[in-house]
């Protein structure tokens, strides 16, 4: 069957474009070529290339949301608005000082979506970074960050928001399962990291050592829930484009490593190494309550691989 999330993105993208009027149409058209604004992640507030949702009118804010849920599956579009809406509950918690708000989000697209057969877009802002590359009607759809801060918004005990819970309860239920020798092996720092390790590099690390304890060597329950972390952050994407990465990562070495304390409530950080995979998590403040999470391809985020493709085909 054809996969039809080429031709929806390509579609998104020029009714995006036709909905921008001319000012705002330069901000957000950047040459295919520009690799320093194309291979970019920043899920940090600050500038970046393109133009900001907080500039357009409705029709063009829709027409960008259209765009970013080409590449999302329901639920992790769910979890991008919530990332989106947190900025409001962050500015409060600040006292307003930094005047956060929830039209910072900026979307740039690269190339002709409706000649080139070399183009992609970027929907990105504080804590979302969502990148497409398109090649001969292909998707590379990585890199992925999605992050919350807050992490957990509670009320009398219970969460009120938590759209990275599912992230955080999957990995700590993974390393309860291990067993002790399987935790010893997972376990490599008693202290998290202050970030992902990954940041944000244009490429990614293609190994981060120590690996942790590799999937042969769990029981049959700690494979499961190994194997179902990493579906966890497949199926951020569309339904076709998760069942290629899962096919691709079939038969594969996994390796599951864990840094900090086992325990909620502090820092804490976890990763997944795989052919062509670095999935990464961490909490990053001292109550453990400030989340990172990114799906990356290493030796293809961005479409590297495709465009190798593609210049061998080509020329």
């Amino acid at each position: 069957m054809e996969d039809p999330v080429p031709e929806q993105m390509r579609t998104a993208a020029g009714a995006l474009l036709a909905a921008l009027d001319e000012p705002a149409r330069q901000r957000a058209r950047r040459d295919f070529d520009d690799d320093t604004a194309r291979r970019w992640l920043e899920y940090r507030p600050r500038p970046r290339p393109g133009v900001s949702l907080a500039d357009l009118d409705v029709t063009a804010r829709k027409a960008a949301h259209r765009l970013l849920a080409t590449a999302l599956s329901p639920a992790a579009y769910a979890q991008a608005m919530a990332v989106v809406a947190l900025e409001e509950v962050l500015d409060r918690a600040e006292g307003w000082r930094r005047g956060r708000h929830s039209g910072d989000y900026w979307v740039a697209v690269f190339g002709d979506p409706a000649r080139d057969d070399r183009w992609g877009w970027r929907f990105e802002g504080h804590h979302l970074s969502v990148s497409m590359t398109l090649v001969d009607d292909q998707v590379s759809p990585a890199p992925l960050f999605l992050g919350a801060n807050p992490a957990t918004v509670r009320h009398a005990g219970r969460p009120v928001s938590r759209p990275l819970g599912p992230e955080e309860d999957l990995g700590r239920e993974l390393l309860d399962a291990l067993g002790s020798a399987g935790r010893a092996a997972a376990i490599i720092a008693e202290e998290a990291p202050a970030d992902i390790i990954s940041a944000t590099r244009a490429t990614a690390p293609g190994r981060l050592d120590p690996l942790g304890v590799p999937r042969d060597r769990l029981t049959p329950s700690g494979r499961a829930l190994l194997d179902q972390l990493v579906a966890l952050y497949l199926d951020r994407l569309p339904p076709e484009l998760a069942a290629r990465e899962a096919g691709r990562l079939a038969g594969g070495e996994l390796h599951f490593a864990w840094a900090g304390p086992p325990h909620p409530g502090q820092r804490h950080y976890y990763r997944i190494q795989g052919d062509d995979l670095l999935i990464e998590y961490d909490n990053t403040t001292e109550d453990g309550n400030h989340a990172h999470t990114v799906l990356r391809r290493p030796s293809s985020d961005f479409g590297t691989d495709l465009l190798a493709t593609h210049h061998t085909t080509h020329h």
